[in-house]
């Protein structure tokens, strides 16, 4: 399975560096050199957590487990989106095709997206379902797909890769990620508070790993979305950014 892995991440890179030579034949510097690094970077990472045999470590450590979501969501599914990988599907597909995708992108909702990031992981960390995943090798791969396309749906208003457009105000997207930090953080101190093991696929010894993996949820998260939400504020409330939006009132 990790081949097969391997096979359909490199075809989608492929595929990715072929419609952008594409786009660059057409469109000459539409797209940067480093939204294509940052497309390439997401995949390799995609296939360093999937296709290597440390992606066989989530079956023995809970850590391991959250580390391998946490890198597919938090890190692999922005590079991807900072790659514009709309604008080389387009290309690569007929006309009519592209344009209707372009379309129905463009119309992403900020709350779907946010609903789809937050309950992806709270489910999957629902103890039934959770071993449900651990148990089924097809359950398991359905599993880490669905946090690729929630990553990508959660930073899609984050992002705005084209042509996804401002649908609310600016201040509205550190409030986003601030939000979705609670509920994380809440599976997080209940994972390192709860002096009992939550997931019987793993030993009983578990008990400090589970608390690790807690811990290690807790401080990613809130970086991860903390952190740039507080540089768009700081960017929102900085003199150059009132100047700009005075000069254009």
């Amino acid at each position: 399975m990790q081949l097969l892995v391997l096979t359909l991440l490199c075809s989608v890179l492929a595929l990715y560096l072929w419609g952008r030579r594409a786009v660059h034949q057409f469109f000459p510097g539409a797209m940067r050199i480093s939204q294509v690094g940052a497309f390439v970077a997401g995949i390799l990472t995609l296939a360093i957590v999937l296709g290597t045999p440390l992606a066989m470590l989530d079956h023995h450590s809970l850590t391991a487990h959250m580390i391998q979501h946490l890198v597919i969501m938090t890190v692999a599914a922005p590079l991807i989106l900072l790659g514009a990988p709309v604008v080389v599907l387009v290309h690569l597909l007929p006309p009519n095709a592209g344009a209707a995708l372009a379309r129905r992108a463009s119309l992403a909702h900020p709350i779907v997206c946010w609903l789809a990031g937050v309950a992806v992981v709270i489910a999957w960390h629902v103890p039934a379902i959770f071993l449900v995943g651990m148990k089924s090798g097809s359950w398991h791969w359905f599993e880490q797909a669905s946090f690729l396309i929630a990553g990508l749906l959660f930073w899609w208003p984050v992002i705005r890769p084209w042509p996804a457009i401002a649908q609310w105000p600016a201040w509205s997207t550190p409030v986003y990620l601030f939000l979705a930090a609670f509920p994380c953080d809440a599976l997080s101190a209940f994972l390192c508070f709860c002096n009992r093991v939550i997931y019987p696929h793993y030993p009983p010894t578990a008990l400090k790993d589970q608390a690790c993996a807690g811990a290690l949820m807790w401080v990613w998260i809130t970086f991860a979305y903390l952190f740039p939400a507080a540089v768009l504020t700081f960017r929102l409330l900085s003199p150059e950014k009132r100047f700009a939006e005075e000069a254009v009132i």
